[in-house]
């Protein structure tokens, strides 16, 4: 049985919280979105993204897809059916236009973890001590950095640093990134916006999912250690330990 907590804060700045999230402990499926958008719209968009997600995993038997390919392709439709409901507001409903929202999502089956990502919301796995990121980027300074224009020293600086080059809502149709790793008893799985690791290096969050807190606190505790930090963005995580 997994370890599950959550935590969403709308940070010291912004006014409202565009991030959503959402769990379905029963199928081990994890969602997070961070949405953007003008007024207000971004929260749309995040919200529609999980709710769409959660609908169709809960609506089709996830567990029947066994193999890899399956797993994959049920989520990339599940991803496909969010796009069109965001995509489709945006156009039809002037007030939504241009909304978009970054998704990360983890479904753990038979002692692997299946990841999906669009956009600058990650996925961390904890082990062993050490953190390591299993999610990349989609963003104009990740390609700079892939291209070797910038250092990733020079990317944290950058003045376009927030600039996403995939999301979903954006276009007609999105391609997500898949990962796939083996899960151990003890690992921490981390999914987050980035208005946590953009205020908390990765150190920083090693030695708090080191503390062996329950999920919740440690949720908690990474949130609050975001806020202590500056919390100029709003701040979601999800913390699943094995």
């Amino acid at each position: 049985m997994a370890q599950i907590g959550f935590k969403s804060n709308k940070g010291v700045v912004r006014k409202n919280n565009e991030d959503a999230c959402f769990v379905i402990p029963g199928c081990d499926v994890y969602i997070v979105a961070d949405g953007v958008g003008g007024n207000n719209s971004g929260e749309v968009a995040s919200r529609t993204a999980v709710e769409n997600i959660a609908g169709f995993v809960n609506e089709g038997d996830i567990r029947s897809n066994t193999t890899p390919d399956e797993i994959f392709s049920f989520l990339t439709e599940a991803v496909a059916r969010a796009n069109t409901a965001i995509y489709t507001m945006g156009l039809d409903q002037g007030r939504y236009k241009g909304m978009a929202t970054t998704v990360v999502m983890a479904y753990l089956y038979h002692g692997e973890g299946y990841i999906v990502n669009l956009g600058d919301s990650r996925a961390y796995i904890y082990r062993d001590n050490e953190i390591r990121r299993i999610t990349k980027d989609h963003t104009y300074v990740n390609e700079l950095i892939d291209k070797g224009v910038i250092t990733e020293d020079e990317a944290e600086v950058h003045k376009q640093k927030n600039v996403i080059t995939r999301a979903l809502g954006a276009e007609a149709d999105v391609q997500p990134d898949f990962y796939k790793l083996p899960l151990s008893s003890g690992d921490i799985l981390l999914l987050c916006t980035d208005g946590l690791y953009g205020e908390v290096g990765e150190a920083r969050m090693a030695q708090i999912l080191s503390e062996g807190k329950n999920m919740n606190d440690t949720c908690a505790d990474l949130v609050d250690a975001a806020l202590q930090s500056g919390g100029r963005d709003n701040i979601t995580v999800v913390c699943v330990r094995i």
